[in-house]
């Protein structure tokens, strides 16, 4: 196992981390829905308030119309830790079964149904990554207090690699918090994985002209003195749903639409987040629309599933895509199928588990201080 140069815990690549994938038997793969949906509901049945279904808001239809609660991700997961379910299975990605393990009860077993589902950004700053160049920033601004800040979006090794350094995890909805309260205890923030959402909140905060960019993935784009002038050091990463979209997207809708309303992710570039009306989390972005008058319009800039959600969930108002056909979904939570589904519920009936994340004890101590810290803002 690789070492981590300025942390006391131990931790491996998240590719590795995970080794015990299984993939979905043959006999599950050719399932129609009109197959998988009476025997879903057998096996949960059976199973009753031993387990709870968690959908995140990003999931196809056919996972979140089995979900017992949909929403965000850390909302899931204090859903799962008030549930008091022995099983918790997440229709999300990789980080956030961890941090529905890292809140449970030890009692409590977490279920990724597919293993594979694992978020893009969170894989831009693993924690031996961010533990390297950790090394290379401090040496670059030796007399600055350097605060790291994780986003909600990454591994638990890399949330507890920061409760370590004297930081936190943030969510989308209290960034600026976040930053505040490191500001008060240190003189510059590091802040990873989502360059985009670190840009708006310092765009919020009037702290536009004190970012410098860390590039991990080009030696020859890092700065020292770019970096020792800055009070926020934002990580180069970036959500590949988010960052599709452009003001051009926007300029289209209303064009089109002149009476649309826009509201996009924070996660989006910065161009995008000034030309729209709303900005927030996807809470906030389902708020927008339970709260629209009827005969509304709103284009949403957020993964397209959600969308679709709210355009069938609100038949009064007009929701749709903020760049239409174009839209994609999230590669990762698309692993997440419904007969994966099928197949973990029909095995923990029977009393067999497949696909369970386990953060480390060590991990688990220290990214719930992170969670800790985070709040009590």
């Amino acid at each position: 196992m690789p070492n981590m140069e300025t942390a006391t815990f131990e931790t491996e690549l998240s590719l590795f981390k995970y080794d015990n994938l299984e993939q979905l038997p043959a006999s599950y793969r050719e399932l129609t829905e009109a197959d998988r949906t009476p025997r879903i509901e057998a096996a949960l049945d059976e199973l009753g308030d031993d387990v709870v279904i968690l959908g995140h808001n990003y999931q196809r239809r056919e996972i979140v119309d089995h979900a017992d609660f949909i929403g965000d991700s850390y909302a899931l997961s204090k859903h799962a830790a008030e549930a008091d379910a022995e099983y918790v299975v997440f229709g999300g990605v990789t980080f956030m079964a961890e941090s529905a393990d890292i809140i449970t009860d030890d009692d409590q077993t977490v279920v990724l149904p597919c293993m594979e589902a694992s978020c893009p950004m969170a894989g831009m700053a693993e924690a031996l990554q961010v533990d390297a160049a950790w090394e290379q920033i401090t040496a670059a601004d030796p007399d600055s207090e350097i605060i790291p800040i994780t986003y909600m979006n990454s591994y638990a090794d890399l949330k507890a690699f920061c409760a370590e350094q004297g930081g936190l995890v943030c969510t989308s909805s209290n960034a600026h918090k976040a930053f505040e309260w490191a500001l008060e205890r240190g003189d510059k923030i590091l802040f990873l994985p989502d360059k985009h959402l670190g840009e708006n909140t310092a765009h919020r905060l009037g702290m536009a002209e004190s970012i410098a960019e860390w590039n991990p993935w080009d030696p020859e784009a890092k700065d020292a003195d770019e970096l020792e002038e800055s009070e926020i050091v934002l990580w180069d990463g970036y959500c590949q749903v988010h960052e599709r979209f452009t003001a051009e997207h926007i300029a289209e809708v209303r064009t089109e639409y002149p009476d649309a309303n826009v509201v996009v992710h924070p996660e989006c570039r910065r161009e995008v987040v000034e030309a729209a009306d709303v900005v927030g989390s996807t809470a906030t972005i389902t708020e927008v629309v339970e709260e629209a008058d009827p005969g509304e319009t709103w284009a949403i800039g957020t993964e397209i599933h959600l969308a679709k959600h709210l355009d069938r969930w609100h038949d009064d108002v007009n929701v749709f895509p903020l760049c239409g056909d174009a839209c994609m979904d999230c590669d990762a939570m698309r692993q997440i199928d419904p007969n994966y589904l099928t197949w973990v519920l029909e095995e923990l009936a029977a009393g067999r588990e497949h696909n369970v994340i386990e953060v480390a004890p060590e991990e688990k101590e220290l990214a719930g201080v992170a969670l800790d810290r985070m709040l009590e803002l």
